[in-house]
């Protein structure tokens, strides 16, 4: 088991003192490779607009998470924080039940996935999930002193339909834009669908469950790849792997979302895998299979560079 905070050496106390700056206040285990970490900035929660990120960090003198691939910290390193940029989520309900959106709140909230090691042989071992999978309430970590970022909801006319699109924990900002829109009394279809391999990586399933009880414009779309309905064509309700694209492209999409979805009236969000977003800049050899992007060109929408209107697609990058 790693060592706790509480537990350090005085230089370990001494480094935390000097670089860290935000308190865990709660964390949700979806399961063991997936939370949600409330995190509450000791100069209070800045100001900021749904969909933006700010980074977490953790100094590599700390323990890493048994299980994890192991990492060889130079000695130069040992004092130094590793930081990841991460968007910010919202729980969307409060203790009561009731929409909950991130303006209402006095923490941040983050989607995270445990990286145990690195994609590929010969890369560098992950420095910050191992490290930060290790913590619990009351330990302290790192916070960026600004929320930043472009993909941001903009000015959206309260009849248009949001179509926000993630994979994984790509669903982090759409969830904040989420609660936003509704918050402000958005009366347009808001569908927010996301791709992932198994139901269980869904950690706020059943908070959007309870959204659409109470706002019937919205939409929440959970499609998944590995579970025995997407895997064995024997079982009863077999669907095969539902992909993003392939929804979208055979019209099961609209269907769901009760929605044309036509760029009319749309406006599109992306974040999260690439292969899903399907970007390809400039000079770029076009993936054998398509993104989203592309296919939503295709159907009439455009890149959004210059902030806004409908049939626009905005879209996060990580990469």
């Amino acid at each position: 088991m790693p060592v706790s905070q509480q537990d350090s050496s005085p230089d370990q106390t001494e480094l935390r003192e000097r670089h860290y700056n935000a308190t865990v206040i709660e964390r949700i285990d979806c399961h063991e490779n997936l939370a949600r970490f409330r995190i509450r900035p000791d100069a209070g929660v800045p100001v900021f607009k749904a969909g933006q990120y700010v980074t977490l960090g953790l100094g590599y003198w700390e323990p890493r998470l048994e299980g994890t691939q192991e990492e060889q910290v130079p000695e130069k390193k040992l004092q130094r924080v590793a930081k990841r940029a991460y968007s910010i989520s919202c729980p969307l309900l409060n203790e009561h039940g009731k929409l909950a959106p991130v303006d209402s709140l006095d923490y941040l909230e983050f989607y995270i996935t445990l990286v145990r090691a690195a994609e590929g042989p010969g890369k560098a071992a992950p420095a910050l999930t191992p490290r930060l999978f290790c913590l619990g309430k009351g330990d302290r970590l790192a916070i960026g002193k600004k929320v930043v970022g472009a993909y941001t909801l903009g000015e959206i006319d309260p009849q248009a339909t949001v179509l926000m699109l993630g994979t994984g924990t790509g669903e982090a900002p759409h969830n904040a834009m989420t609660a936003t829109l509704l918050s402000r009394g958005h009366r347009g279809r808001i569908v927010n669908a996301c791709c992932v391999r198994y139901l269980g990586d869904l950690a706020y399933y059943p908070r959007h469950l309870s959204l659409m009880d109470q706002y019937e414009n919205y939409r929440y779309l959970p499609c998944t790849t590995r579970e025995r309905i997407n895997t064995d064509p024997s079982m009863p309700g077999y669907v095969g792997k539902q992909y993003l694209q392939d929804l979208f492209t055979s019209g099961k999409l609209a269907q769901a979302a009760q929605d044309p979805l036509a760029p009319g009236n749309t406006h599109v969000f992306l974040c999260g895998n690439p292969a899903m977003i399907g970007y390809v800049p400039p000079g770029g050899q076009p993936p054998s299979t398509p993104g989203m992007l592309p296919l939503l060109e295709a159907e009439g929408f455009r890149q959004d560079h210059e902030g806004g209107g409908p049939g626009t697609v905005l879209f996060e990058k990580y990469w």
